[in-house]
């Protein structure tokens, strides 16, 4: 099989434009011909292993990256965005996605946002009872769908905040608040709210019922807060947020992310992980975090140069809604909707304590091991209730042998892989037994003599 091309005219010029240099200088620095630079950041032609070397030698540039990042993601929720009954007689095929993805990622992206806007008005249509005598029926995106896929763009990897949080770390010698500049006291509460910052009092009241991996987390994003809060908002100026609401709650994720980052700075985290084989229970020891704060570290761990495993981390509740996700694989999760039921983060439920792992196909056959484990937040009391959640981390096989988690598993046959989809409003799978409803690119075929394990046979 000959080798694929590589169009990355996209990532050409971002290099370009990030290193302040013409297309004259940039094509003289890579050993090329000016119209030759120009065809390949136009994509009419393919990067040559001379260029991706020199970018290597001249930049330092990370290769992997012209084959990674925003494009995938584009083309998977573009075909969910086309699955939609509207483009049934003219959705185009999957290479052309591909190729709006690599040309016009600006366009790809805009086109994503405008079905968006469209499902959003016409569910707003179609529950107008609701809706009457309400504000906010503007068209815009929630805040809350706005931050998501700014981290989801972003690769979940935002680089000036993890450094500052790695320096930041490397200060700390057993006292988190002493290595700051910050002078507040820290008090511990019955309350139960989690963290209080009180800038009359100077003081900072933590709930004593949480954990300690909690307490260092509220306490480090409090520090990101007070002592990082320029770099948060420069980041923020540049995300260029629709509204405000979505800008604040960008500012607690990045909060978030600095606290993360500084619990497991990159560097150390990485050698750990790999030492240990991605063990997360050893890894939450040795860091004193949690094993939901390792299992979502782990998948931000994608620096340029110094990139882990790409993994997928997603948390679910207990009525199968996602609360968090993230993927640095080709497998991307539904924007809307439910994840499939197949998939072994829902069983995790059923066996508190403990790690599921699962073997797993995608409709395209990319193959991946999963582990799920349940995470209970208690209230602090008997009368507070108790906040369940599962998650789940994984990557594709290649990455297995890696993993502490696929020793016994290996190697796999065919059949020990479970067919999982992203949603089954978009999934092809015809003899799915747990399909909740029809394929919307899909027409149906309804024999009223005979039934199977659906109502309906998907054509």
């Amino acid at each position: 099989m000959a080798p694929r091309k590589l169009y990355a005219g996209t990532k050409l010029r971002e290099l370009r434009t990030r290193m302040g240099l013409t297309q004259k200088a940039f094509a003289a620095k890579l050993g090329v011909s000016l119209p030759y630079l120009n065809q390949m950041e136009n994509n009419n032609r393919p990067v040559s292993t001379s260029v991706v070397l020199a970018m290597a030698s001249e930049f330092g540039f990370d290769v992997t990256e012209l084959s990674s990042g925003d494009a995938e993601r584009m083309v998977t929720d573009m075909s969910e965005a086309l699955s939609d009954p509207i483009f049934a007689e003219i959705a185009p095929p999957l290479a052309d996605l591909r190729l709006a993805a690599s040309n016009a990622p600006a366009l790809s992206r805009a086109f994503i946002e405008l079905h968006r806007a469209y499902r959003q008005t016409h569910e707003r249509l179609a529950s107008l009872d609701e809706v009457l005598g309400q504000e906010a029926t503007n068209l815009q995106p929630s805040p809350w769908e706005e931050v998501r896929d700014f981290f989801h763009y972003c690769d979940n990897y935002i680089d000036a905040v993890d450094r500052a949080a790695e320096r930041f770390a490397s200060t700390i010698e057993g006292d988190i608040l002493r290595a700051s500049n910050l002078n507040f006291e820290l008090q511990f509460t019955d309350s139960k709210t989690l963290r209080r910052y009180d800038p009359v009092a100077n003081a900072l009241r933590l709930a004593a019922s949480s954990t300690p991996s909690t307490q260092r987390f509220q306490l480090l994003h409090q520090i990101a807060l007070l002592e990082q809060n320029e770099l948060l908002d420069a980041t923020l100026d540049l995300a260029r947020f629709q509204t405000d609401a979505a800008r604040h709650i960008a500012k607690i994720g990045l909060a978030n992310y600095f606290a993360g980052a500084a619990l497991m700075p990159y560097t150390a985290f990485l050698e750990a992980a790999q030492t240990t084989r991605h063990d997360l229970e050893q890894l939450a020891d040795q860091f004193g975090a949690s094993i939901e704060q390792v299992a979502h570290r782990l998948s931000t761990l994608q620096r340029p140069g110094a990139k882990g495993i790409p993994f997928f981390f997603v948390r679910v509740d207990q009525a199968g809604t996602i609360t968090k996700r993230h993927s640095a694989t080709r497998l991307q999760f539904a924007r809307f909707g439910g994840p499939c039921p197949l998939w072994n983060v829902h069983r995790a439920f059923e066996t508190p304590g403990r790690f599921l792992r699962q073997l797993a196909e995608t409709p395209d056959g990319v193959r991946y091991i999963s582990i799920a484990r349940d995470v209970s937040k208690p209230g602090g009391s008997f009368t507070a209730p108790t906040r369940r959640y599962a998650i789940a981390l994984g990557c594709e096989m290649t990455h297995a042998s890696a993993l502490v988690y696929a020793d016994d598993m290996l190697p796999a046959s065919p059949q020990a892989f479970e067919p999982i989809g992203i949603s089954c409003r978009i999934c092809p799978r015809r003899d799915c037994h747990q399909r909740s409803v029809p394929p919307l690119e899909s027409k149906l075929s309804v024999d009223h003599d005979q039934r199977g394990t659906l109502p309906y046979t998907v054509e």
